[in-house]
């Protein structure tokens, strides 16, 4: 380390030191580039306006079915048609929206609040990207030629399995489940090995972000969880294919072991979702009350504590399978017990409030509708945990109020909280508040219209799932009210991609840091550069930035010729080694491609198997081949001078 300089050449030699290492990190121009690029920033944006887009369009679906039950006896949509829409709603919102949309914010945020200029394994991050997309296209395009999924989201076995789901529509399931898992999975693998040995020196476990700290224990969960539906999709595509009978009760297998595999993935999931947008709430209150939060050792204990809780309850979906007493009392204490932690970091939260200066932002307004919401869920999801009244209001209208109370407000109000905090980071410029405020309002509105009237709906005995029903049952004003809401809501987010289409061009510029917020983030340039970091920052304390001096000192020595990074010890973030990253490569969408023609092509022949995997071997072997070290010197001496761009598909020695 070296201390802060000052002597009068010191911004040349800065200026200098940014430009060798803007060429160093910067990605090829053109569509070579865009295919190639191995910066975290860039694919965790594409995961992010990806994830956007499968938004839209479940929205879309939402909308038809909310049109098609406004009035008793719809005909807007028959019964098969609405079963492909609820299914890939539900499949689309849960595996191709939520989880991707929050680890996005985890790839992009996560290197930038620790300090460092990379994920850990670059290229596998990339490789995650393409197989999200694959998974995601598989999806959608079945469902434009009307040949979607149509059992569900959950995928309930025996009614997905071949004797009452033939053809391939199950298929299309199954597999676009293994492709978001695999991307689901390598995320939680590249933030984990960030977290434990790229973090700035100071950074120790204890001065961690709460927004790194979500992020860490979600990954962790998603080890366990999304292996366990990637394995139970696997078997059902097997009963399927090949003629297993894993779910098959005539042959030995067991349906109900299709609900254990996916509850097990399908209730710590909803804390997946969950755990990302209380770090967002707990990083944006900092900025917004001019003060750090309040009880972080209880706001990080709570964060782990629902991340293990959170795998005990998952049989809570299944109550009316026919438990033994003991069995169920077991599980309804776990689901009270989970309440217990998100408690404490909501009275964390408004003591933060309390004792701080807030300012009403846009931010401000979206973590007050999580609060309202989200409670209002946690609150139904309490009674449910109950086997008594579970045994009533399951698979009827309350439960569809309920999740979608708890996910949308646990998630996607954070969630908006979050982009309207760092929509600046990402862009250099601020979305428009007067928007935002509109959007809020109508986004608020339109969700207590549509969803609390389903709570009444439920308890007069709607049964969720169904495409139609008769006059006469007391049903009908509420399900026009709730389609009616259905709309605000969908004027709320075209409000919000207007704002975002006018913020682009029009928005208020901004500079690195113009919230005077307390994490690393905001220490760089907005929007940041390609290397994040010129000198890797040294941490004095949880609040990064609040915490730094004029004369705090820097890490000096990393490489201006490759990629280097810093590698920390794991406990206490004091430097160890330097590790080199890979230049960017197209080998990653090449294995993803692979990957596609093995799980996509299985469904129509078993020979796709061999194809799939000879090609992910030899674009595996190319991933990995290194190049000679008369190559890499002809590069680092072109870029040493400025003469031209690195080789974009150019390996290093060393290969994530």
């Amino acid at each position: 380390m070296a201390p802060a300089p000052g002597d009068p050449h010191e911004d040349e030699r800065l200026d200098e030191m940014h430009e060798r290492l803007a060429r160093v990190h910067a990605d090829a121009p053109g569509l070579w580039g865009w295919l190639t690029t191995t910066d975290h920033k860039r694919i965790a944006k594409r995961y992010v306006v990806t994830a956007m887009a499968f938004f839209v369009l479940a929205g879309i679906d939402a909308l038809i079915m909310r049109l098609q039950l406004a009035r008793p006896e719809g005909g807007l949509v028959g019964p098969d048609a609405y079963n492909q829409l609820f299914t890939v709603h539900g499949s689309t919102m849960m595996f191709l929206f939520a989880v991707p949309i929050m680890e996005a914010l985890g790839l992009y945020f996560v290197p930038l609040m620790v300090g460092t200029r990379n994920v850990a394994f670059p290229r596998l991050n990339a490789f995650g990207y393409w197989t999200y997309l694959i998974g995601g296209v598989l999806l959608w395009g079945a469902f434009f030629l009307d040949v979607g999924p149509d059992a569900g989201w959950f995928a309930y076995v025996p009614l997905s399995g071949p004797a009452f789901s033939p053809g391939k529509r199950m298929d299309v399931w199954s597999q676009m489940i293994t492709f978001t898992e695999i991307a689901a999975l390598v995320s939680a693998v590249e933030i984990i090995a960030t977290v434990m040995h790229q973090k700035a020196p100071g950074m120790s476990i204890a001065r961690l972000p709460i927004f790194v700290w979500a992020m860490l224990v979600t990954s962790f969960m998603v080890l366990f969880a999304m292996s366990t539906v990637a394995t139970a999709s696997i078997f059902l595509a097997m009963d399927r294919l090949i003629g297993t009978h894993f779910f098959n009760v005539a042959e030995g297998g067991d349906p109900i072991l299709w609900q254990h595999l996916f509850w097990f993935f399908g209730h710590p999931e909803v804390y997946i979702i969950f755990l990302p947008a209380t770090g967002i709430v707990s990083s944006v209150l900092p900025a917004f009350t001019r003060r750090p939060v309040f009880g972080y050792p209880a706001i990080v204990v709570s964060t782990i504590a629902t991340g293990v809780i959170g795998y005990t309850v998952w049989v809570h979906h299944m109550f009316n399978i026919g438990l033994p007493v003991l069995a169920g009392s077991f599980f309804t204490a776990a689901s009270l017990l989970v309440a217990v932690p998100t408690a404490v970091q909501i009275f964390c939260w408004i003591a933060t409030i309390w004792t701080g200066r807030p300012r009403l932002t846009t931010t401000m307004l979206f973590v007050g509708g999580f609060f309202v919401t989200f409670i209002i869920g946690g609150l139904t999801g309490v009674q449910i945990a109950s086997m008594a009244f579970d045994a009533q209001v399951h698979d009827t209208f309350f439960i569809v109020a309920h999740f979608h109370y708890v996910l949308i407000g646990g998630a996607v109000f954070p969630l908006f909280a979050g982009f309207y905090y760092w929509f600046p980071k990402w862009t250099g410029r601020h979305l428009g508040e007067g928007l935002g405020t509109l959007h809020f309002w109508l986004f608020f509105i339109g969700m207590q219209v549509t969803f609390f009237p389903m709570h009444q709906l439920g308890l007069d005995g709607m049964p969720r799932r169904v495409y139609t029903y008769v006059d006469g049952l007391g049903w009908n004003g509420l399900n026009l009210l709730a389609t009616v809401g259905a709309f605000t809501f969908a004027a709320a987010v075209l409000v919000f991609l207007a704002n975002v289409a006018w913020s682009l061009r029009h928005g208020a510029r901004a500079d690195a840091d113009p919230w005077v917020a307390d994490t690393l983030e905001w220490a760089t340039s907005s929007p940041p550069p390609a290397y994040n970091f010129a000198h890797i920052p040294v941490v004095r304390g949880r609040s990064a930035l609040w915490d730094r001096t004029p004369n705090d000192p820097i890490v000096v020595g990393l490489s201006t010729k490759r990629r280097e990074v810093l590698l920390t010890t794991l406990l206490d973030a004091e430097p160890d080694s330097r590790h080199e990253h890979p230049w960017p490569s197209i080998h990653p969408l090449l294995a993803a491609l692979a990957v596609g023609v093995l799980f996509v092509g299985a469904i129509f022949h078993p020979a796709a198997v061999l194809v799939g995997g000879a090609l992910f071997c030899a674009a595996a072997f190319g991933w990995g081949w290194p190049r000679k070290k008369s190559e890499i010197h002809a590069i680092e001496h072109a870029l040493e001078h400025g003469h031209a761009h690195h080789p974009p598909a150019a390996p290093s020695r060393r290969t994530a």
